[in-house]
């Protein structure tokens, strides 16, 4: 709440500058002018139009911070412009009056070029010239100077000490100038490190697709569209069973570990997480960087086969944590046609997918057996010659008029057979699970050693 009231000060104070600059060289001028004068001839007519111009110079000063200051805010830069424009020509006018005095002629053509390079370029330095010499033209017919190289140092003090001051102070709002940008530099970075972060958190939160589209600024360009998509549902088996036979802080730890690795292989694997529901997980192939239907499908079925191998390997990992009840997950996926885009009301929206195809992958997804992966026939003519899946005939789904035929996964056809990479076995007392892709040729020896020291105390130990 701080803010604004330092910034409209630090504008305020900068827009004062350019008042106090035309005041020393207005008050240089009429000084040098002053200087100049033949007061022996006082009431000549030389005499009076010098005095007239220095009253004249002394006069503009308060008139032109009036007008700076009552100008409208839209209109600023022109006023600017103007003023600025009438300072150089009654300089020019000034240096012609005083007789074009070597010195003073020189620190005030010095002053109008710096002035004219500082505040606009080359348009500003053309624009203050051209006023300049218009000014000196309007005093050379006013006064008609004498043409003759003056070098008086006592006509030049005035001058040195305008020009003298006009340069100190100009060094001196440059280096607040200089300061208050570096102030400004540090605060913007900050801010924009905070926005990065804000940005961040973000993209925690919403579709990869969404989340660059508000990022950037084309959030208009999200509109609803039908597109092929592969469509994926997760749950954990019984789950409502487990909340109430669970402490609220070990199931919450537990969950968020499961949806955690969860969300890690989605993004291995290119997906983009709609939601979560609980326990349960929607995720969509096909919506943003899409490489084709197939390759959607496929990247989906294999992403769920490294989900179930993942919580296969978590069971024993919540097993010693003390958690006994095995934790299963059921898998449903479908391919088709769906309206994909923003939904809601004017003051809430949200990104997501629906149709007739999202429901049957949820639908399969309840139908599917505790560590079964279920997909629709459309999924499964995508990804055949890749993935082994085996016929489970016609089941009836809630919602579908006629049973729908599915296919139940079982593993990617590279792993099966003499290359099969990973063995899982569980009984009462035993587990394993045995994946030899993650085995690294130094623990080969230390892995068989185990096998064989587990083998060899289980042919010794009578089981009764």
């Amino acid at each position: 709440m701080q803010n604004p009231p330092e910034e409209t000060s630090g504008r305020q104070t900068e827009s004062r500058y350019p008042l106090y600059f035309r005041a020393l060289i207005c008050f240089a001028a009429s000084g040098t002018l002053l200087n100049s004068i033949n007061w022996s001839a006082v009431f000549s007519q030389n005499t009076l139009l010098q005095l007239a111009m220095a009253a004249l110079l002394l006069g503009y000063i308060p008139v032109a911070y009036q007008i700076a200051r009552r100008s409208d805010p839209d209109n600023s830069d022109v006023v600017r412009r103007w003023l600025a424009f009438t300072d150089a020509l009654l300089i020019g006018m000034a240096m012609a009056m005083s007789n074009f005095n070597l010195l003073p002629s020189l620190l005030f053509l010095t002053m109008i070029q710096f002035n004219a390079l500082t505040q606009g370029g080359g348009r500003s330095w053309f624009e203050h010239n051209t006023a300049m010499l218009l000014g000196v033209a309007i005093g050379y017919l006013i006064h008609r100077p004498a043409l003759v190289v003056n070098a008086d140092l006592n006509i030049s003090a005035a001058s040195l000490i305008g020009v003298f001051t006009y340069f100190c102070c100009y060094a001196f709002y440059t280096h607040n100038q200089i300061a208050r940008l570096k102030a400004d530099s540090q605060q913007l970075q900050q801010e924009q490190r905070a926005a990065n972060l804000a940005s961040y958190k973000l993209s925690r939160y919403l579709p990869k697709r969404l989340w660059r589209a508000v990022t950037t600024g084309k959030e208009k360009e999200i509109v609803t569209e039908r597109k092929l998509l592969t469509v994926f549902f997760s749950d954990i088996k019984d789950f409502s069973q487990l909340t109430e036979e669970m402490e609220a802080e070990t199931l919450t730890r537990l969950l968020n570990n499961y949806l955690t690795e969860m969300s890690r292989i989605v993004a291995h694997y290119g997906g983009t997480i709609d939601k979560f529901i609980g326990d349960a997980v929607m995720v969509v192939f096909g919506d943003d960087q899409s490489k084709g239907p197939k390759s959607d499908a496929l990247r989906c079925v294999a992403m769920a086969l490294a989900m179930r191998k993942r919580v296969r390997e978590m069971m024993q990992e919540w097993y010693d944590q003390g958690i006994s009840h095995p934790l299963q997950i059921r898998i449903g996926i479908n391919t088709g046609y769906c309206t994909v885009g923003v939904f809601g009301t004017a003051d809430y929206h949200t990104y997501t997918v629906m149709g007739t195809h999202v429901n049957l992958a949820a639908r399969l997804e309840s139908a599917a057996e505790p560590g079964e992966i279920l997909i629709s026939h459309e999924t499964w003519s995508m990804i055949k010659q890749t993935v082994m899946c085996r016929d489970k005939g016609h089941v009836s789904v809630k919602g579908f008029s006629t049973p729908v035929k599915v296919y139940s996964v079982t593993d990617l056809r590279k792993n099966l057979g003499g290359q099969l990479s990973y063995l899982e076995e569980h009984a009462p007392g035993f587990a394993m699970h045995l994946d030899l892709d993650k085995i690294r040729n130094y623990d080969k020896e230390k892995v068989m050693q185990a096998l064989q020291t587990a083998q060899a105390r289980l042919k010794s130990k009578v089981i009764i």
